[in-house]
Formats: structure tokens, C-alpha cells, sequence
């Protein structure tokens, strides 16, 4: 019998031994969220293995202390997780936007143009605000407060997915699996990461489930988020349209559900863009930021073919180098076409296909910091489907070793590497 079999017969089985229990009174989660209690605890404990490590390898350094608060320094070892994009988005959630025209810098710099807080998306810097409005908690509290719960809600939605299509084992590990990712430091941090995978497992899951009114919601939501979100834009309008091709499925489902989530998806996206758009006077004004401002830009593969070429023979004179995160980069890379290869045997829903694809063609042909490649691919969690239906045939003892280990391991190359051996 399969693992997935295994999990699906015990599952059914589980309720009906409930059911011959006698109640206790006792105060108890809702059978509903139950599945969910063991990989949110593994995906909690595994995660804060990894930031003891990190918070350690920190103070036993101590660089941290040597560096501006703004870029990776502070007085204390936490400060070092607001910094880089973490002060932008605090600086929104204190002072709002302030759109104005794109103000040019003197020429023979890397920039030529001044950056602005409008590259940052509105929804996470909006809930840290309303978090801090509403808890009393700081801006910088309130900001780590969203990021964590959005990542157990994150590790949730993977689970939900994974479950769906491989069973609760291959389920649990998988939320496992995206504690000690590379680049998983940003997902206790103040980034965006976390609430953004939250809103698109659950999305996907929404598709796969034939949820098509949350599935729009939440790819609109998502567009408030992230640039990224067009990978999950498009994801959830394939799957509809596919859907609405197929008489089968439109005469099941109808077509108003699909519909809506089609309209609805890019609505979030095209509202910003649009916004900053008009607020600066110029339409482009948000892409030639990103482009001139922290060049940032679609490349078609250029880049990461540049840095592949120069780290294969130890050079470093390309743009954004740092040796130790590109390495792990350069290995993330390699390993692509497997995990890919291996995710596409599974033969997962369209809406998983298409999501992952996009958002890995998305990292590889734009230019930006490869040595944050694994930070890049964190949304990409249907390529941990395959690994975690193949651990999931190990017994519980050894991938208890497994994640000790892994999540030790994490506290250096997915937290202290990018925070202090790069640039997040």
C-alpha cells in the first residue's frame, strides 16, 4: 500500500474511532484542524532551531554591530532582521508613500535614478501598520508578528497541498521542508515572502479544490503583495480558462466562477502599477525604478548566465557578486531541472505546473542578486512535492535526524548568509 493510501485510510478510519469515545469535556481544536497540529509544530520548531543558530553565529562574529542600522547592522542581534528591504517597508508603514516624479542621479553610477518607497508593495507594510494600530505593539513588532503567523499560515497552505496530492506524511514534511529552505531567513524577518506564500498555497489549493471566488480573491490580494504575483496570476487564469475550454468541467463547475477569478486575479497588480504609474506622471514609472533605481529587470537569462560563467571558473567581476551566497546559488541552479524533472513525474493539478514554472523562469531571466536565488524560490513550493513524498517512505526516528540537522544547518545558509554574507 502507498504512503498516500496509508495516510487515507487512516484518516477515515480516525473519525469513527472518535465517534465510540466518550467526551470528556475537555477543550479540544475542531476535528477540521486537527491534520494540521503535527507540520505546524514541525515547521515552528525546525524554524526556531534555525534562528537560535543564526542569533548565535551572529553574536559569535559580532559584524553586526560594525554595520549601518539601515544595512544589515544594530545594537542587537534581532536588529538585523528589519534592515535592507526590512527598513523599507517599515518606513511605508510609518510614513505612507510619497509617489513623486523619478529624480535622476549623477551619471557613472550603478543608479540612475533615486530609489523610492513605492518598488515596495502596499499590503504587507498595510497589515504591519494596522497590526501595530490595533495590538499596540511597535512597528518593527507588529511587522515580525505578521511575518510569523503568515509563515505558519504558509506552512499550512503547503501542507494543504501536498496532503491533497501525496498525503499527510509527504504533507507534514513538506511544511518541514520550507522551514529550512534556502533563503527560509526572510520568513521570520521583515519581508513580504512569507505573507506572499501563504496567499498562494492557499490559492492554489482553491483552485484544485474548484474554490474559484477564493481563488480570485486571493491572487488579488497577492498582486498587492509582490511583482511576483504574476506568476500566480497567470497560474489561476490558465486554470480557469482550461477549464472553461472543457465542456466537461464548465458544465460541472459553471462559468462564473471561473470567470470571476480570471477577471479578478490581475486586478490587484495592474491597480498598483497603474497608481504609481499616475502619481509619478509616467506610466512606466514603476518599471524603470526597479530598472534604474535598483537595477532590477527581465533579462531573458543574461544575468544568471553571466554569474553561472564567472563562478564556474572563480572569477567575481560580475554585477552583484558574493562569493558564498552565489555558490549555494550556482547549486540551488543545478539542481533546478531535477527537482522540476521529478515534480512534473507526479503529474501535479495544471495550476501547480503553471505557477512553478513561471515563478522559476521569473528568477532565472531576471537580473537581481543571484546570491538571494533561494530567497527568489521560496514561493516555487510545489518543487518540495517530490522530495517530500520521497521522505516520506523514511521512518519518523530518521527524518528526525534529518531535520535536527537540517534545521541546525539552516541557521547558517538560509539565515546567515544572506543577512550577513550578502545582501537580502
Amino acid at each position: 500500500m502507498s504512503t498516500a493510501s496509508r495516510d487515507t485510510a487512516e484518516d477515515s478510519a480516525r473519525p469513527g474511532e472518535r465517534a465510540g469515545r466518550p467526551r470528556t469535556g475537555r477543550l479540544s481544536l475542531p476535528p477540521a484542524a486537527r491534520p494540521y497540529v503535527p507540520p505546524l509544530v514541525l515547521y515552528g520548531v525546525t524554524k526556531l532551531v534555525g534562528l537560535t543558530i543564526f542569533a548565535c553565529l551572529l553574536e559569535y562574529a559580532g559584524d553586526y554591530r560594525k554595520k549601518e542600522p539601515r544595512f544589515g547592522g544594530g545594537a542587537h542581534w534581532w536588529d538585523v532582521l528589519q534592515t535592507w528591504d526590512g527598513w523599507w517597508y517599515l518606513q511605508v508603514a510609518e510614513k505612507g508613500y510619497e509617489p513623486r516624479p523619478l529624480q535622476p542621479l549623477a551619471p557613472g553610477g550603478l543608479f540612475t535614478v533615486q530609489q523610492n518607497s513605492v518598488a515596495f508593495f502596499p499590503l504587507y507594510p498595510g497589515l504591519t501598520r494596522g497590526t501595530s494600530e490595533v495590538t499596540g505593539l511597535g512597528l518593527y513588532g507588529s511587522a515580525i508578528l505578521v511575518s510569523v503567523l503568515a509563515s505558519f499560515v504558509a506552512a499550512a497552505g503547503i501542507y494543504a497541498v501536498v496532503s491533497t496530492l501525496a498525503g499527510t506524511r509527504a504533507g507534514t514534511i513538506a511544511a518541514g521542508l520550507w522551514a529550512v529552505a534556502p533563503g527560509a531567513g526572510v520568513e521570520w524577518a521583515v519581508y513580504s515572502e512569507s505573507l506572499f506564500v501563504a496567499i498562494a498555497a492557499w490559492a492554489c489549493w482553491c483552485v484544485m479544490t474548484k474554490r474559484w471566488l477564493a481563488a480570485g480573491l486571493l491572487a488579488f490580494f497577492a498582486g498587492l503583495n509582490r511583482p511576483t504575483s504574476a506568476a500566480l496570476i497567470g497560474a489561476v487564469g490558465l486554470a480557469a480558462l482550461v477549464t472553461l475550454l472543457r465542456p466537461d468541467s464548465r458544465r460541472e463547475q459553471g462559468v462564473l466562477g471561473p470567470v470571476y477569478a480570471m477577471v479578478a486575479a490581475p486586478l490587484g497588480l495592474l491597480t498598483y502599477i497603474a497608481w504609481v504609474g499616475l502619481s509619478m506622471g509616467d506610466l512606466t514609472a514603476y518599471f524603470t525604478l526597479q530598472r534604474e533605481g535598483w537595477a532590477h529587470y527581465f533579462d531573458g537569462g543574461a544575468y544568471t548566465l553571466d554569474v553561472l560563467r564567472n563562478v564556474a571558473v572563480g572569477h567575481n567581476d560580475y554585477l552583484f557578486a558574493f562569493s558564498v551566497p552565489d555558490l549555494l546559488g550556482v547549486q540551488l541552479v543545478i539542481a533546478l531541472p531535477f527537482l522540476i524533472a521529478l515534480m512534473l513525474r507526479r503529474k501535479p493539478p495544471l495550476v501547480l505546473v503553471a505557477y512553478t514554472l513561471a515563478s522559476v523562469l521569473t528568477v532565472l531571466g531576471t537580473q537581481q542578486m543571484f546570491g538571494n536565488t533561494g530567497r527568489y524560490l521560496l514561493p516555487a513550493f510545489p518543487l518540495l512535492l517530490a522530495p517530500a513524498a520521497a521522505l516520506g517512505r523514511l521512518k519518523w526516528p530518521t527524518l528526525a535526524v534529518f531535520f535536527t540537522t537540517a534545521a541546525v544547518a539552516s541557521g547558517w545558509y538560509a539565515h546567515y548568509v544572506i543577512f550577513e554574507l550578502g545582501i537580502p
